[in-house]
């Protein structure tokens, strides 16, 4: 996460500090626990509800998380990883479809953020749409480069219906 944390007054500072800190440890209880110190204020600062959200989903909590990436997009909704993140946790519940609802139209909206296209292209392969699936790698290849994109895909389970046709990716022209 690494936000600056620099604008927030002691002892709130410290705690978002020491939550993300123990967070990079692998230590949730601990992360946690330092949020809980947050004045009441700032339990729902962005910087919270992002360090919540990535300790829910790193325990695959997905309802919970779900709702923390809902209320962080309508706090920040110029914050394109909200709008990832509530996506993701809705898919890893199989509700790939919504997932997909929420996330298309951020497409628009965060044209250099490759990893929406990606995640696009994730959730077309997922509901059985290959053609699409190209068409949102091809993007995102476009935003970030042709290697990054193929080494992301190649170990992506979501990916695996792709099946064979995964040289057809590999095939497509992009920016690198």
């Amino acid at each position: 996460m690494s936000q600056p944390f620099e604008h927030l007054e002691p002892p709130d500072r410290f705690h978002l500090e020491a939550a993300e800190g123990w967070f990079e440890l692998g230590n949730g209880a601990e992360a946690q626990a330092e949020l809980a110190q947050l004045t009441p204020e700032l339990q729902t600062h962005p910087l919270a509800l992002e360090l919540r959200w990535q300790l829910h989903a790193q325990a695959r909590q997905w309802e919970t998380a779900i709702s923390l990436a809902r209320e962080l997009a309508t706090r920040q909704p110029d914050h394109a990883p909200a709008w990832i993140h509530w996506a993701y946790s809705l898919h890893e519940l199989k509700r790939t479809r919504e997932a997909r609802e929420i996330l298309h139209p951020q497409a628009a909206r965060f044209p250099n953020e490759h990893v929406i296209p990606y995640n696009l292209a994730c959730y077309a392969c997922q509901l059985g749409n290959l053609d699409e699936t190209r068409q949102w790698l091809k993007k995102a290849m476009q935003i970030v480069g042709k290697k990054t994109i193929l080494a992301m895909a190649a170990a992506d389970p979501d990916l695996k219906p792709l099946g064979k046709d995964f040289g057809e990716i590999e095939k497509l022209p992009a920016a690198d």
